[in-house]
């Protein structure tokens, strides 16, 4: 789907829904994020745990991370899923922990209306966490009550995501796991969203089980595919990496 055309509602929403759309077990999303697959689980599912303070025990339930809008969350995961645990994943590295981030993030989802939190409207400054509100909107600092932050101190949240423009959202439409000059994509309108090499369309995960059957051999991959013998070991070098 190419980005700035013109789209009807409905096919609009066919678009929406091919990002949307479960495509990823909690073992493929925890190795595409680099997550355990428990962490993930409890990001996209939520827990309940049994908490006792000098009293009878209690059961308490922690609410997903990242949500979907739905009532029950399916045992796989979609698109904007992944690329919502990619975000989580950035600020907890940045230093938010856990119990603000939760906060910021339902607030982040009250402006702006929708479950998902892919869009190119999240910034950084450090210690403050920004919002771009859509339409040109001013740029709010979460968790403030709503004052503008100062642009001159933020910077985007991740360079390894592209947003699409054909919808009202913006939402993320490709993520680069090893970034934008790293060969590897994640699309969902290719090859089932599964990890491809750009422009090529085909699979590193069926490049690197042709490897694992030639004796890991490069050459005759390379060969196979009509793909350059670099880019084959970059496909290679990222399957083992997702398997570490």
């Amino acid at each position: 789907m190419k980005t700035g055309e013109h789209m009807s509602n409905f096919a609009v929403n066919a678009y929406y829904n091919t990002l949307n759309a479960p495509a990823y077990s909690v073992a493929e999303a925890s190795r595409l994020v680099n997550m355990k697959s428990w962490t993930v689980r409890r990001y996209l599912q939520g827990y309940q745990y049994d908490y006792s303070h000098w009293g009878p025990v209690q059961r308490r339930a922690q609410p997903p991370v990242v949500k979907d809008g739905s009532e029950t969350r399916e045992t796989y995961a979609s698109f904007l899923d992944l690329v919502d645990l990619v975000i989580v994943k950035e600020f907890l590295k940045r230093g938010f922990k856990l119990p603000t981030l939760r906060k910021a993030l339902d607030e982040a989802r009250d402006y702006l209306g929708t479950p998902h939190l892919g869009r190119n409207v999240f910034f950084t400054s450090g210690d403050q966490i920004a919002l771009q509100l859509p339409k040109d909107g001013p740029m709010i600092a979460l968790l403030t009550k709503g004052q503008v932050a100062m642009p001159e101190i933020i910077v985007p949240l991740s360079d390894k995501l592209e947003f699409e423009d054909v919808t009202d959202y913006g939402f993320a439409s490709r993520w680069y796991p090893k970034g934008m000059d790293g060969l590897i994509v994640i699309d969902p309108e290719i090859s089932f969203g599964r990890p491809t090499l750009i422009g090529r369309g085909v699979a590193t995960s069926n490049i690197y089980d042709l490897f694992l059957g030639e004796n890991e051999e490069i050459e005759p991959v390379a060969n196979w595919f009509n793909i350059p013998t670099p880019h084959i070991q970059l496909a290679v070098q990222f399957e083992q990496g997702l398997w570490a």
